[in-house]
C-alpha cells in the first residue's frame, strides 16, 4: 500500500522507525524528540499496542509519554479486527498529533489492523502532517514491504526471509530492526535482493530514523543505523539461487550512522554525524 497523497506537497508527518529496546528512563532522547515533534504539552498522542500480548504495554507507554510532558495519551488496544470498527477510537486517532506503536510481532499488526480504517486514517493522517512512530515491530510495520520473519546471520541466503503488505506509510525503504543485537543484516539483503528497488535501513536498539517530509533521515539514538544502498546493484543470483543457499550480490553500498547522521532518500548521499554529538 503506497503513501497517501499530501494535501499539501512537504506536509506530511515525519515517519520514525525505532530499532527497539528504546531508552525509556534516563534521557529518552528518541521518544522525548517524539513527543517535542507532536507538540509537547499540546500533544494528542495515540498509543497502539496490538503487536504486544503484554496487557501492561499501553499504560506503560502512556505512563513514559505523560512523564514526558505529552498533553493527552490515549491507548487503542485493537485486539481483534472488530476493534478497529470503534467509532470512539477513530474519533481518538483523527484528534491525534502523533501516533506511536509498540513493540511485539509485526503479523499481529498487519492481520489486526492490515485493510481496516484504522490503517486507512493512520496514512492519511501521516500525510496531513502527523508524525507516526513504531518501535521494533512497530517499526517493520511502517513501510509498504514488512519483514514478517526470517532467520538471522550476515550472510543473504535463498528463502531466509519472508515479506508481507506492511502499513505503507512510505514505498522507499524496507526496515529491520534489534539489528546488530541480533546479526540481521543477511535477512535485510535477502529482503533487498528480491527486488532492488529499495533502500534498507537496519536499526541498532535504542537508536531510531526519524524520516522528514523532504525524504531526509536523521539518525537519533545510542546505536547507529545500517543503510544497504542496493542501487548500483551490478549482479544478483536471486534468481537462480537454490534455497538454503548463499545469495551473490554485487555492487552493493553499506552506510554506518550514528546519532546526528543525515541520509538523504532522494540523492542516497550520507552525511556523518558529529563524532562527540550529544545523545
Amino acid at each position: 500500500m503506497p503513501p497517501s497523497r499530501e494535501p499539501t506537497p512537504g506536509h506530511r508527518g515525519f515517519v520514525i522507525p525505532i530499532g527497539g529496546a528504546e531508552d525509556k528512563v534516563s534521557a529518552r532522547a528518541i521518544l522525548r524528540r517524539f513527543v517535542k515533534l507532536a507538540g509537547g504539552r499540546q500533544a494528542r498522542l495515540a498509543v497502539i499496542p496490538t503487536a504486544s500480548q503484554q496487557s501492561s504495554t499501553g499504560d506503560r507507554y502512556r505512563d513514559v509519554f505523560r512523564d514526558l510532558g505529552a498533553g493527552d495519551v490515549d491507548v487503542l488496544d485493537y485486539r481483534d479486527r472488530g476493534d478497529t470498527e470503534r467509532s470512539d477510537w477513530l474519533e481518538s486517532l483523527d484528534e491525534s498529533t502523533g501516533v506511536f506503536m509498540t513493540g511485539g510481532n509485526q503479523l499481529r499488526l498487519s492481520t489486526i489492523l492490515g485493510g481496516t480504517p484504522v490503517a486507512s486514517h493512520v496514512r492519511r493522517l501521516n500525510a496531513r502532517g502527523v508524525h507516526v512512530a513504531g518501535t521494533s515491530a512497530g517499526a517493520a510495520f511502517v513501510s509498504e514491504h514488512m519483514i514478517a520473519f526470517g532467520r538471522e546471520g550476515a550472510t543473504p541466503i535463498a528463502g531466509q526471509v519472508t515479506l508481507a503488505p506492511g502499513l505503507g506509510l512510505t514505498n522507499r525503504v524496507i526496515v529491520d530492526q534489534h539489528f546488530r543485537q541480533r546479526d540481521r543484516l543477511g535477512r535485510l539483503m535477502t529482503a533487498l535482493a528480491y527486488n532492488p528497488f529499495a533502500i534498507g535501513v537496519g536499526l541498532d536498539e535504542d537508536t531510531a530514523a526519524f524520516l522528514g517530509p523532504d525524504n531526509r533521515v536523521e539518525v537519533v539514538g545510542s546505536g547507529a543505523i545500517t543503510i544497504v544502498d542496493v542501487s548500483g546493484l551490478e549482479y544478483s543470483s536471486m534468481a537462480t539461487a537454490r534455497e538454503g543457499r548463499p545469495v551473490q550480490l554485487v555492487g552493493v553500498r553499506l552506510h554506518v550512522l550514528a546519532h546526528g547522521a543525515h541520509f538523504d532518500l532522494e540523492t542516497r548521499r550520507a552525511t556523518p554525524g558529529p563524532e562527540d554529538a550529544d545523545r
